[in-house]
């Protein structure tokens, strides 16, 4: 599994706004044609290509086709939202592998033990016990290890998953009735195995499980999926396509 420092550079970005900007512009036509201090306050080509690296690489990084249409017509129709940096999340933690590995580690233990903080501390020492036993990491710094803790906490801040400014606090989301249907739309489009009770992806919903089944088996969803349950076995299947869900679900 690779890692990158992905998770630091966009933990530093200030101006989020870019990320739509990048969906649908090439980093080298808006400069020859606009210039790239025409879309940010920016100041720098240098830092703005960092940027658009990992914002590309990571946020606005693409499955296949459905996470596509998904998230592109999310973004072009709200722009950056508490929903849209939400369904962000869910596509870096699919694209970035530190970024998922912290999460599986630190962050979903702490959300679904209840607790209410998550200290760098934890991180910090979550990524040396990784350093021990990845390439990747091996030749991080300590300062390297200390600034990734903290920008990670600072990037589930902007997530809206987290709150806080020095000492920070799980938010612990509740998702809309329109994020939950495109929660589950997203699940479908990156889950590979058809028996979705077992997807690794679930808690990403902010749901034990069996809260999520009482709440995916409720009459007001019937008309969005075709649902499959027996004991253990979970089937789910979308009614409507990718392109057409945001509205849907609105």
């Amino acid at each position: 599994m690779k890692y990158n420092s992905d998770i630091n550079v966009l933990g530093s970005l200030p101006d989020w706004n870019l990320i739509p900007v990048f969906l649908n512009q090439d980093i080298n036509d808006i400069r020859s044609n606009v210039g790239l201090q025409s879309v940010t306050a920016i100041k720098t080509d240098k830092s703005i290509r960092r940027f658009e690296k990992a914002i590309t690489g990571t946020l606005i990084k693409f499955a296949n086709d459905n996470v596509s249409q998904l998230i592109t017509g999310f973004l072009n129709k709200e722009q950056i939202s508490n929903d849209s940096l939400l369904l962000i999340f869910w596509n870096a933690s699919f694209n970035n592998n530190l970024l998922f590995y912290l999460n599986q580690k630190v962050f979903f233990p702490a959300l679904y033990s209840g607790r209410i903080t998550i200290k760098k501390d934890e991180v910090i020492a979550c990524l040396k016990e990784l350093k021990e036993t990845d390439d990747d990491l091996k030749g991080w710094s300590e300062i390297t290890i200390t600034t990734t803790a903290s920008k990670y906490l600072t990037l589930l801040k902007k997530f809206g998953v987290m709150e806080g400014s020095l000492n920070k606090t799980i938010s612990h989301p509740y998702l809309s009735d329109k994020m939950f249907v495109l929660f589950i739309y997203w699940l479908l489009a990156i889950e590979n195995s058809s028996n979705i009770i077992n997807s690794q992806w679930l808690q990403y919903c902010f749901l034990e499980n069996q809260v999520f089944l009482e709440r995916l088996m409720q009459k007001k969803y019937t008309k969005f999926f075709n649902i499959t349950y027996s004991v253990d076995k979970l089937k789910i299947e979308t009614i409507y396509s990718y392109q057409e869900i945001y509205y849907a679900a609105s």
